[in-house]
């Protein structure tokens, strides 16, 4: 079966994002490169963007949270869009909770974590870099 990876662009704060989720998540970093590493004299990369993240992975669960910073040659990531969601669905109400709060940190949140009327454990926010999340357990899945 396929697997779904989420892939979020950044405006230069990726590495510092994804340290924070880390913190929350766990793990370790599958990925790491920076515009540095990519750079040679058919791909000259300005000192001012050398550190930011050409591409970073952090495995959850079977699939990864993927990112990069957007370079600005390309202009800027519209952080207030609201087209798409990362959803997360957690193996138990502890971790939901776990999740919801440590991601929701300093962010804002749209709908407290709290039965559902669907039936479900759910929460939905966006976290302190702009990204929304969905957070949810189902104890019909167990």
């Amino acid at each position: 079966m396929a697997l779904i990876n989420p892939h979020i662009n950044f405006n230069g704060n990726a590495e510092e994002a994804f340290l924070f989720y880390q913190s929350v998540f766990g793990g370790n970093f599958t990925k790491l490169m920076r515009f540095k590493d990519l750079s040679s004299p058919e791909f000259p990369v300005p000192e001012h963007e050398a550190e930011k993240i050409m591409l970073i992975a952090l495995p959850i669960g079977p699939n990864e949270l993927l990112a990069n910073d957007v370079p600005e040659i390309l202009g800027k990531t519209n952080e207030n869009e609201n087209r798409s969601k990362i959803s997360v669905s957690t193996q138990s109400k502890t971790e939901a909770e776990k999740l919801f709060y440590g991601l929701s940190e300093g962010g804002q949140v749209e709908m407290p974590i709290a039965d559902s009327p669907w039936g479900t454990y759910f929460g939905m926010f966006r976290d302190k870099y702009g990204i929304e999340w969905m957070i949810e357990f189902n104890s019909a899945n167990l």
